[in-house]
C-alpha cells in the first residue's frame, strides 16, 4: 500500500467509553447530569484529571519550521506527521494524543497559544520546531504549565541515541566515557544529544554544524551554539565537519542526507560506531558504512538493522509521566534510557543493537521504569 492510500480518510477516530443508548445515559453523558461534574470540578480543579478526557490526552503541536527532512513546510503540511504521532502514541502508550498544529512561528504567540489551550491535556509534545526557537518554546512551557511538556526531537531522540551508544559500547569496547563521539548537527536533535551524552558523563564531543567544528574560534556562533561549547571540544579542534572525524571512535549524525562519506569514515579510528540518523535519507547508507570500514551501523529506518528512533521512547516516557503526574526531568529521561539497555540486554548483538518499536512489552517496561523513577523524585 503507497502512503497517500494509507492516509485517506484519516487514519484515527475517537470512540466512547461508556454507553450511551439510553435517556438515562444521555442525561450522565450531558445534561442535566454533566452539571455535577462541573460543579465537582469548579470544588476541586484537579478533578479533571479523574473526570474528564483530560485524564489520558495529550497534544502533539507543532507549527511546521522543521518537519523531518522536509525543512520549513509551515503548519498545514505538518498535519499529518502529527496524525502519525499520535497513533504511535495510542498503539504503544495507550494515549489519546491529539494533532495540533499552529499557524504562527513566532515564538511568544506560539507560547502564548498553547498555554491558553494547555488545560484540555495531560500533557504537551512539542514537535517539528526549529531550533533556536524550540529551545525558548520548551523552557517558557515548562515553566509556565503543571502538566509534563516535552520536545521530542530534542529529548526523545537524545534518549534512544544514548541507549544505542550504551548498547554499541558492550558490543565493541572503546576508551568508555572518554570515547571520542562526533555528532553532526547542532540543531534540536543534535543539542539534545549532546546534552544527553555529557549528563552521562561522556566527556570528549565534537560538536559540528554546517559550517564546521563548533569551537571558540568561530565568531558566528548563536547562543545556543555557545552554550554547547561548555561541554564540547575539551581539545579546541577548529576546522571543517571532516577535521572532526579524525580518529573519532563514534560517529552521530542529525544533519543531511549523504553527508557522510566512505573517505570519512576511513578518517575516524579503527572499526567505528556510525548512528547516522537524518530522516528520510541517512548521512550514509549501511552497505556503504560498513565498506569503509565501520564495524556498527545504525539508522533512524525500520528497513535497516538497528533502528535507532524516538519512537521507542516517547510512548512509554510520557505514559509514567502522566501517570505519575511528574514533569519529565533529566531523571525521568536517564531512567528511560537505562530501561532501553536493560531490557535488551540478552538480546545485544552488532546488528541487533536496539529494541523493535513494534514491540508493546519494552514500551511497557520504560514505562513501568521511568514511573517508579518519577514517584521517588515525587
Amino acid at each position: 500500500m503507497k502512503p497517500l492510500d494509507y492516509s485517506r480518510q484519516a487514519k484515527m477516530e475517537i470512540r466512547l467509553l461508556k454507553k450511551l443508548n439510553s435517556k438515562q445515559e444521555l442525561g450522565l453523558a450531558y445534561t442535566p447530569g454533566i452539571a455535577e461534574v462541573a460543579k465537582e470540578i469548579i470544588n476541586n480543579q484537579e478533578a479533571m484529571f479523574k473526570l474528564t478526557f483530560r485524564r489520558n490526552s495529550l497534544a502533539v503541536i507543532s507549527e511546521g519550521s522543521a518537519v523531518l527532512g522536509l525543512g520549513n513546510v509551515g503548519h498545514k503540511a505538518a498535519y499529518p506527521i502529527m496524525e502519525g504521532k499520535a497513533m504511535l502514541f495510542k498503539k504503544f502508550g495507550g494515549i489519546n494524543a491529539i494533532p495540533i498544529v499552529i499557524k504562527t512561528q513566532d515564538v511568544q504567540e506560539f507560547v502564548k497559544t498553547v498555554k491558553e489551550i494547555a488545560d484540555s491535556f495531560g500533557a504537551i509534545n512539542l514537535e517539528d520546531i526549529c531550533a533556536p526557537n524550540c529551545f525558548e518554546i520548551e523552557k517558557e512551557l515548562i515553566r509556565d504549565l503543571t502538566i509534563p511538556v516535552m520536545h521530542d526531537d530534542q529529548h526523545g531522540t537524545a534518549i534512544v541515541v544514548l541507549a544505542a551508544i550504551i548498547n554499541a559500547l558492550k558490543v565493541l569496547p572503546k576508551h568508555g566515557l572518554k570515547t571520542k563521539i562526533v555528532i553532526w548537527g547542532a540543531g534540536a536533535a543534535g543539542t539534545g544529544i549532546i546534552k544527553m551524552l555529557n549528563l552521562y558523563g561522556f566527556n570528549n564531543l565534537l560538536a559540528c554544524d554546517s559550517t564546521g567544528v563548533i569551537s571558540p574560534a568561530r565568531q558566528n556562533l548563536n547562543p545556543a551554539k555557545r552554550e554547547l561549547l561548555k561541554i564540547t571540544n575539551p581539545n579546541q579542534v577548529a576546522g571543517n565537519k571532516e577535521e572532526a572525524l579524525r580518529a573519532a571512535e563514534i560517529f552521530i549524525g542529525v544533519s543531511k542526507a549523504g553527508q557522510l562519506t566512505e573517505s570519512g569514515i576511513k578518517l575516524m579510528a579503527k572499526q567505528p560506531i556510525i548512528i547516522a540518523m537524518a530522516n528520510p535519507i541517512p548521512e550514509i547508507i549501511p552497505t556503504l558504512a560498513y565498506k569503509a570500514g565501520a564495524e556498527i551501523v545504525g539508522t533512524g529506518r525500520s528497513d535497516f538493522a538497528n533502528q535507532v528512533n524516538n519512537a521507542l521512547a516517547f510512548p512509554g516516557l510520557f505514559r509514567a509521566a502522566m501517570d505519575a503526574r511528574v514533569k519529565i526531568t533529566d531523571k525521568l529521561k536517564l531512567a528511560a534510557v537505562k530501561a532501553i539497555v536493560k531490557y535488551h540486554e540478552k538480546k545485544l548483538s552488532r546488528n541487533n543493537l536496539m529494541p523493535s518499536i513494534l514491540d508493546k512489552k519494552v514500551h511497557q517496561f520504560i514505562a513501568k521504569s521511568v514511573y517508579l523513577a518519577g514517584k521517588n523524585n515525587n
